[in-house]
């Protein structure tokens, strides 16, 4: 491949009923994303240009079936076809299997093109999991799907959630409270940290400072309300500690929002993070998925499908997502090497 001033972002424009057909193309037009990336769409080409007529949108497309670096300079939109045909008949604004099935036939085509180097990172737009859930497929999320298609365990991808300069990372994620409780061990635990350490350095983050939060209230009162924060937690971090990484914890989940001087808290169980990210970020928060080979976030708001066609849905989040990738990229080849080799997060 040709090298590139800009990284190449894949955007996998999600379910295709809903509103990631359009949110894609208005952030592959957005001229910030446009000046620091070069900008791939990947989807059925025909869907797309229904969503670009119902929306107003210019569908000025140039399809291509591999990423080869002679392309990205054109003043089309790039659109990489994952060869989902079915995909362009798809009724907008229903939920359906067909919806479920292309919506993940075009995030594993653009994870494909990430673990083959022709990308540099991925962005994808929200799945409906009803929409996959109907289509027969197991779905639980962007983090194990992209631990799967990357051969790495389904509970080694984590979730960081990212809004403005503030970043929450989930020990567990969609599983029962019951389920959650049985996954967070000493060993889980260690692993988060050193997946959020290894990204925000990845980000551009030197020597990041982590907080951890606890599972139980108070983070167990010095046992008083359980002793999973005293027996499993605590160990955890004071083991990564003593391997260099600048962790301390665990805190009331309740209050480790408010400490100052921090790059990333880490909280064990889903509503923990997820309640403080939407109460301080309804619609511009992004989710990236660490641990993987790959560099992959997705957007944190719903499918939107009563507002599709209407023109109206908010790219922000998408935009946000795209600018913290490329930054990151670019600051990652600051030294001039513009292969950005893969690597394993090894736990």
């Amino acid at each position: 491949m040709k090298p590139t001033l800009r990284p190449r972002i894949a955007i996998a424009t999600g379910d295709a009923a809903g509103i990631g057909p359009e949110i894609s193309i208005k952030s592959a037009l957005d001229p910030l994303v446009r000046d620091i990336c070069h900008p791939v769409l990947v989807g059925n080409p025909a869907l797309l240009e229904r969503h670009a007529g119902a929306c107003g949108l210019p569908s000025n497309f140039r399809v291509i079936d591999r990423i080869d670096g002679s392309d990205l300079e054109a003043q089309e939109l790039l659109v990489l076809d994952p060869h989902c045909p079915e995909a362009a008949g798809i009724e907008l604004g229903e939920v359906s299997a067909d919806s479920g099935r292309a919506s993940l036939a075009f995030a594993r085509a653009a994870i494909k093109a990430a673990l083959a180097g022709q990308v540099d990172a991925v962005v994808a737009a929200p799945q409906n999991q009803k929409a996959i859930a109907l289509a027969g497929i197991e779905f639980d999320g962007y983090p194990s799907f992209v631990a799967r298609e990357t051969g790495v365990g389904p509970h080694d991808v984590f979730l960081m959630l990212c809004f403005g300069s503030t970043k929450i990372v989930h020990c567990t994620l969609h599983v029962s409270v019951r389920e959650a409780v049985s996954l967070i061990t000493r060993e889980r635990v260690r692993d988060v940290i050193l997946a959020t350490d290894q990204a925000l350095k990845r980000l551009g983050t030197a020597s990041p400072v982590i907080y951890v939060g606890g599972l139980n209230p108070h983070a167990g009162e010095d046992g008083l309300f359980g002793r999973e924060d005293l027996e499993i937690v605590k160990p955890a971090v004071e083991q990564a500690s003593a391997d260099g990484i600048r962790a301390s914890g665990p805190y009331g989940a309740d209050t480790m929002f408010h400490k100052q001087g921090g790059d990333a808290f880490i909280v064990m169980l889903h509503d923990q993070g997820h309640i403080a990210a939407k109460l301080q970020s309804r619609h511009a928060t992004a989710g990236l998925a660490i641990g993987s080979p790959i560099l992959f976030s997705s957007v944190a708001h719903g499918t939107g499908h009563d507002i599709v066609g209407k023109g109206v849905a908010s790219p922000m989040a998408m935009i946000e997502a795209i600018s913290r990738l490329a930054s990151a990229q670019r600051s990652s080849a600051g030294a001039g090497d513009r292969t950005h080799r893969i690597t394993r997060v090894k736990h």
